[in-house]
């Protein structure tokens, strides 16, 4: 199938939200770096001044509206560790210049680039085959903005410290290297797209693929978004193509994952087995996972060994709500147990149900415009479908948007996340 990339979701995707930092920028110094004909002793300071390394990029001392310019076709062995702090007027920036392929980063002694500070704005470049992770974030109200991680365990991490971070209009590509992978113990863990432990964080216009990996444990494992004792992320408008869950959300003892949220994402795969949203009640190991929302999703997974959304041990509406999707699946189109989920105003296609069907949805194709466009036919059942839902349901009203971008319509809505 052909997946939009991140240049042609960007201007669809312009008029959602970014966070508070993303205001006023005071202009700073400019300091360029090149490691095919830059120079560690010049000051940096101009295009044929420029800097070699990341060393000296890393000891910097960079302040509140700073710059640094990397230069395409470069290519560093990381860490690149970002740790003074902008503000909400004057972030630092990281962006590329000149022509060629994004710049990159790797290595495995170490996770290639690591946010500690706060209010940065990163940009283009990306991150390979590092120790872990490809993008590390423990810091607050920062920005990805058309990065690329591919070969990692993780393509970008959110550690517990970070918060309010935005993560968007960027791909990530075949992280699909577990952490932990070993026989017995039920511990099998990596092949992530982007793993979330902190709070606050949206995730929003991204292409993720191919976060899938063999397991001793489980057969195949990993997820293109992992929630993990993560509360009140927002994870919208997102395309997710051949990973084996698109997310899984479970949470430490002591700790929560609460109030998560999932609108108009589109998720297709051709893999043999893989669900779309699994979740935990309080008789699990990892539960429970409260007030997870999953509105307005399109999905496609027509292999034998798949499920939509799967929500056990000790499922009940304050665990998972759902309105106004549209699943394909050629398994079990949901599961609950317990007192079940809150679901409505969707529609489904699969082998089997194992939950009850809630007011206004339906067991019945949804006439998707093909296994690859999943628009709606003209005569699709999921057209008017919808129940009307407030802003809140979607993260605010200036997330209230389709896939495409269009704004929700004041009358009549459709299932999935096309309008």
């Amino acid at each position: 199938m052909r997946l939009l990339s991140a240049a042609v979701l960007a201007p669809l995707l312009s008029t959602l939200p970014l966070p508070a930092q993303a205001t006023a920028v005071s202009a700073g110094t400019i300091y360029y770096v090149d490691s095919k004909a830059g120079d560690d002793a010049a000051d940096g300071t101009s295009p044929d001044r420029a800097w070699r390394s990341l060393d000296v990029v890393n000891a910097a001392d960079l302040k509140p509206g700073d710059t640094v310019a990397v230069k395409r076709g470069s290519s560093f062995t990381g860490p690149l560790t970002l740790s003074a702090k902008g503000t909400a007027r004057s972030p630092i920036t990281v962006k590329t210049y000149g022509k060629g392929a994004q710049p990159k980063i790797s290595g495995r002694d170490s996770n290639c680039v690591v946010v500690s500070g706060n209010h940065w704005r990163i940009s283009g470049l990306r991150a390979s085959n590092c120790q872990w992770a490809g993008f590390e974030i423990r810091g607050d109200a920062n920005v990805l903005s058309g990065v690329r991680a591919d070969r990692n365990v993780a393509g970008v991490t959110i550690t517990p410290s970070g918060a309010r971070n935005t993560i968007k209009n960027s791909t990530f590509a075949d992280n699909n290297r577990m952490s932990v992978n070993d026989e017995g113990g039920d511990n099998d863990s990596g092949a992530f797209g982007i793993l979330i432990n902190g709070d606050d964080n949206l995730v929003t216009g991204n292409t993720i693929t191919g976060s899938h990996a063999k397991s001793h444990d489980y057969g195949v494992d990993g997820a293109a978004i992992e929630v993990f004792s993560g509360n009140r992320n927002r994870i919208t408008h997102n395309r997710s193509h051949n990973n084996n869950t698109f997310s899984e959300l479970g949470a430490k003892k002591g700790d929560t994952a609460t109030g998560n949220l999932y609108a108009f994402n589109v998720v297709t795969s051709t893999l043999k087995t893989g669900s779309f949203l699994v979740t935990r009640g309080p008789g699990h190991v990892v539960g429970p996972v409260k007030g997870t929302t999953a509105v307005h999703n399109s999905v496609y997974m027509p292999a034998r060994h798949t499920i939509g959304w799967s929500c056990h041990d000790g499922c009940s509406p304050s665990i998972l709500k759902l309105r106004n999707n549209v699943i394909v699946v050629g398994g079990t189109a949901g599961y609950e147990d317990g007192k079940g989920a809150d679901e409505a105003a969707s529609v489904y296609r699969a082998s089997k149900a194992q939950f009850k069907l809630g007011p206004r949805s339906v067991m019945t194709d949804p006439r998707f415009v093909s296994r690859s466009d999943l628009r709606l036919a003209s005569s699709s059942p999921a057209r008017g479908r919808a129940v009307r839902l407030g802003a809140s349901w979607f993260g605010g009203a200036a997330l209230a948007k389709d896939f495409t971008g269009k704004p929700l319509p004041s009358s009549t809505r459709h299932a999935g996340a096309y309008q």
